[in-house]
């Protein structure tokens, strides 16, 4: 089953629950895929459907800070549980070695020596690691292994 349509079955579970929480968010998901599907007149898969999902994290995310520095713990609330069902949708996430081995690949791959070598190592990296791996992280760990 593709990824879209696990949504479209997860959304026809939460109406038939009444789980608004779960309800509103997938629908906020949908809307956001729907709305690049209209904008590029494309049907998505599941390649293009993730990069939907992590900027949705994302944004979550800065929500969260945010919130917490405005102490509105019921709005953080409201996020993380976005947050959760979101990331229920995204591939298993790589653990730290895996990426660690995937970024020094690459490096020698490309011949990188320095930090002026950084943009095509995390080109590379990214056409890899997309959405099996938090890419802030990996990039600060190209950052720390371009540097020494």
């Amino acid at each position: 089953m593709s990824l879209k349509e696990t949504i479209n079955e997860d959304m026809k579970n939460a109406m038939r629950s009444k789980d608004t929480a779960l309800l509103g968010t997938i629908r906020l998901l949908q809307a956001a895929i729907k709305q690049k599907e209209v904008d590029e007149r494309i049907d998505l898969d599941d390649s293009t459907i993730i990069p939907i999902i992590e900027k949705m994290l994302k944004q979550r995310n800065d929500s969260i800070d945010a919130f917490k520095k405005a102490e509105r713990a019921d709005l953080v609330l409201k996020e993380e549980f976005e947050v959760s069902v979101l990331k229920g949708y995204m591939p298993e996430q790589m653990n730290l070695s895996d990426v660690q081995s995937v970024i020094d690949d690459v490096i020698k791959e490309v011949g990188a020596s320095s930090m002026k070598d950084m943009g095509p190592v995390m080109a590379k990296v990214k056409e890899k690691l997309a959405g099996k791996a938090d890419m802030a992280a990996v990039s600060k760990i190209i950052k720390a292994k371009l540097a020494s």
